[in-house]
């Protein structure tokens, strides 16, 4: 019999690479989309009968309850939140219900199961908020300084709790920034190689952003999810940090970005004070070796490879 898996957020970046990456291994998908979610992903349309979509709102014990019910998966990948800070920022109750209220209904709907699921949850390096060690890791104190941060570290935590109290099988990746084609367009990274491309191709003259000394730990998507999958291979159930250990400022990724397709950036960005977030954790760097030394997880992809990846697809898409 096939091992079977439940994905929720099959429609974004992660879960789309996840799914490729599962089917590629045997697996039966079940992915969950939003009910205001019209049609999935392209990403998803070539992946055939392995892959059963449904639509359903976290927020809702019973309709989550019925579909894992009827998926009884073997294992869940937590996946789907409110992951966009500014939109967080902008409605902080709608994030709490789904970051929050939808990982209690997945994690209780599966510890109901008769045969409870392995679980994965994506949390994020952004329940550290300003941290005062560097690099972090799975003992940092959380200490989140913004509302997508707060949600994240409840549901964290929530994680955490049903794995001890219920001897649940249930992990948190504590995600730092990953990447790839596949980027929602909220994201700085996508926006500026797809920036580049545009302008490059005479279809937009400048790129308006906010703090370009900003840094971030940026890796590739592609490998990160690698990670969630080994993480519910290995014998004990715990935490992990997936990250680089790298820095990059948003200056070295517009050099990149723009040195692709052979313009200066100087040339074409406005820095604009609106766009300056006084809620942005600073010196997000994570450190995986528990990632390596357990999973034998490591990430290899070269940041100027993915951005220069980034801005090509970019390109064959204008």
């Amino acid at each position: 019999m096939k091992p079977r898996a439940l994905i929720t957020g099959i429609g974004g970046q992660d879960g789309s690479y996840l799914a490729e990456f599962l089917i590629a291994r045997n697996y039966e998908v079940h992915g969950l989309v939003r009910d205001s979610m019209n049609k999935p992903r392209l990403h998803l349309a070539g992946l055939g009968e392995a892959l059963t979509l449904h639509r359903a709102d976290l927020g809702d014990s019973n309709a989550v309850g019925a579909l894992v019910a009827s998926a009884a998966p073997q294992e869940i990948y937590h996946l789907a939140a409110q992951s966009h800070v500014a939109d967080a920022e902008r409605d902080p109750t709608d994030t709490l219900r789904q970051n929050v209220l939808g990982t209690l209904n997945l994690l209780e709907a599966a510890r109901r199961l008769p045969v409870v699921p392995r679980f994965f949850h994506a949390s994020t390096a952004q329940i550290f908020g300003q941290p005062s060690q560097q690099p972090q890791d799975e003992t940092t104190p959380i200490r989140p300084i913004n509302r997508y941060g707060q949600s994240k570290a409840l549901s964290t935590e929530l994680v955490r709790t049903w794995r001890e109290a219920f001897g649940m099988f249930a992990v948190n990746g504590i995600l730092f920034n990953h990447e790839s084609p596949r980027r929602g367009l909220g994201f700085v990274t996508t926006k500026i190689c797809r920036a580049a491309a545009a302008i490059r191709a005479g279809h937009q003259q400048e790129l308006k952003l906010g703090n370009l000394a900003a840094v971030r730990d940026w890796g590739d998507a592609r490998e990160f999810i690698v990670g969630f999958w080994q993480s519910l291979q290995a014998p004990q159930a715990a935490d992990y940090v997936f990250a680089t250990g790298q820095l990059h400022s948003v200056e070295n990724l517009l050099e990149i970005a723009f040195g692709a397709v052979q313009l200066d950036w100087r040339k074409h960005v406005v820095v604009d004070q609106n766009l300056l977030r006084t809620t942005d954790p600073n010196q997000l760097v994570g450190n995986p070796a528990k990632a390596a030394r357990d999973l034998g997880w490591v990430a290899r992809k070269p940041f100027a490879e993915l951005i220069r990846e980034m801005v090509y697809a970019a390109g064959a898409e204008a």
